[in-house]
């Protein structure tokens, strides 16, 4: 690998952006396409494909064979509510290689007894957040219920461009919630961005049960892309 490729893709990984390098098998050339120039590369539809799978490969090409090596950043994982939800749903995150932290500011629920080996932040969401960098490679979910927390860390969610972002209550719950962020500044595009009620309709009544559900539907968002939850 030439140094000033090594160096872009050095620079891209260090901003946690992914990026791909492309290998020509044949003359071994090689080029770096950045994760934001990717729609308007010939090769968008293998290096979507790639990029949502996390893993490297061959692909075939008009112009022979190239191999795809795939630099992604691990996925985050950050939950507003440190609750019985957040209890499975963070050891859950973390198996699936997922960088979790729990943030709550009622230090009765935020305790590290309750979320061993989880980054547990027992503050404000609005205090918490702007260090934590969240960016394309996170996941956010609320689940408190309760607007003061949840609202500010939805506004600061929506401001970035996490490729999930849920929200735990009913539709009833949801339609009074967007009303709030509305009055707050947030637009419809933006408010479109949120799944509620949280998580897959898999019938789930447990903890346990509601982490899987919310699980499966931000890993369907990761792999399959946009069209994968509507």
């Amino acid at each position: 690998m030439k140094l000033a490729l090594l160096n872009a893709l050095n620079e891209e990984r260090a901003a946690r952006r992914a990026a791909v390098v492309v290998t020509a098998l044949e003359s071994g050339a090689q080029r770096l396409v950045k994760a934001a120039e990717v729609a308007g590369d010939e090769l968008r539809e293998a290096l979507e494909k790639r990029l949502r799978s996390g893993k490297s490969g061959n692909e075939e090409t008009p112009d022979g064979k190239v191999f795809l090596t795939v630099f992604a950043p691990p996925p985050r994982l950050v939950v507003t509510g440190a609750v019985h939800i957040s209890q499975e749903l963070g050891p859950m995150a973390q198996r699936l290689g997922y960088d979790v932290a729990i943030i709550d500011p009622r230090t009765a629920f935020a305790t590290p007894e309750r979320f061993a080996n989880v980054k547990l932040f027992a503050d404000w969401p609005d205090k918490v957040l702007p260090d934590l960098g969240i960016d394309a490679h996170t996941a956010f979910c609320v689940l408190t219920h309760d607007p003061k927390i949840d609202d500010p860390a939805l506004l600061h969610a929506l401001s970035k461009d996490c490729f999930y972002i849920g929200a735990l209550g009913s539709k009833r719950t949801h339609a009074s919630r967007l009303e709030r962020l509305k009055s707050k500044g947030a637009s419809d595009a933006r408010l479109a961005r949120i799944h509620a009620p949280i998580g897959l309709d898999i019938g789930a009544v447990s903890p346990a049960e509601i982490a899987v559900s919310i699980l499966a539907e931000i890993t369907a968002r990761l792999r399959l892309g946009d069209g994968a939850l509507k």
